[in-house]
């Protein structure tokens, strides 16, 4: 689904400063769709465009990116998030926590600083859902990039406890080790076996379901009544699994919120207002 504005697309020229959202896949990314609306709106003469790399040419294409005169920043999608760190000079406290980014910055020394705003993205759009994790019992299955992030947000913002998956036992064990000796008593892993049926909240953090053959993350059948099922897929908005949850009865949280909600922290991270306000003197000045 593409987001429609009603305010014009940028027009590219010479002056255009360039960002760039990084992913393999990438064709699922809903970000262009609204950052450079955002660009417009703001009279920004900026955009944003997607840019499918494979995981062995990231640092590659990364390091080339960075040495785009005009490019001020990247974003990141799976399954770079993680990887992408080793191509900052700086990184934000979140960052530090989560283990992955999915947000770079050029500073004005040409340095480059990472962040990471799934997991607020996230917990925003829960909150303004109406869907409030403290005190809950949460199960949150994969520890790759985003999953890390939100898993980190989610025991910032006061869950009881979160068990967190993942298939591949050693990244598990290594975000698990971080996490707890952040929220000592507070997390457990599990590579297989997962107790969802004292879970409040069910989250997932995997790229199932971008395939319509892909099977589910988890067996719904064992959640109790009233447990909250979340997916952070973007596109299709409706996974199969929110369809299942639905079908049974739970309350179901897509994974577009969490990008809404990041476009206020987009904005004053990549310092758009700065931009603009820049843009208005040029144009004054001429």
């Amino acid at each position: 689904m593409t987001v429609q504005s009603s305010a014009p697309m940028p027009v590219i020229e010479g002056s255009t400063r360039l960002y760039a959202v990084l992913g393999h896949p990438v064709s699922q990314v809903r970000a262009p769709g609204m950052l450079n609306p955002l660009f417009a709106e703001l009279g920004s003469d900026a955009v944003l465009f997607p840019v499918l790399v494979p995981p062995r040419d990231l640092g590659d294409v990364v390091r080339g990116l960075q040495r785009i005169g005009n490019l001020d920043g990247l974003l990141v999608t799976i399954p770079h998030k993680v990887d992408v760190c080793r191509y900052a000079d700086a990184v934000s406290e979140a960052v530090t926590l989560a283990g992955s980014a999915n947000a770079l910055r050029r500073e004005p020394d040409g340095s480059w600083y990472a962040e990471n705003f799934d997991g607020t993205g996230f917990v925003h759009g829960m909150r303004a859902a109406g869907i409030d994790p403290t005190g809950r019992q949460v199960v949150l299955v994969g520890a790759g990039g985003a999953g890390m992030a939100v898993a980190a947000a989610l025991l910032t913002e006061g869950v009881a406890h979160l068990e967190l998956c993942d298939r591949d036992e050693g990244r598990l064990a290594a975000v698990s080790d971080r996490l707890e000796q952040h929220f000592p008593g507070r997390v457990s892993r599990s590579t297989a076996a997962l107790r969802l049926e004292s879970a409040d909240l069910a989250v997932n953090a995997t790229p199932l379901g971008l395939s319509p053959a892909d099977p589910l993350p988890f067996d719904v059948t064992q959640l109790p009544a009233g447990a909250v099922v979340a997916d952070i897929i973007m596109r299709p908005k409706e996974t199969a699994l929110l369809r299942v949850a639905a079908e049974r009865g739970h309350r179901v949280h897509p994974g577009s919120p969490m990008l809404a909600h990041q476009l206020k922290l987009y904005r004053t991270f990549f310092r758009l207002d700065d931009a603009r306000r820049r843009d208005a003197q040029d144009d004054r000045s001429r």
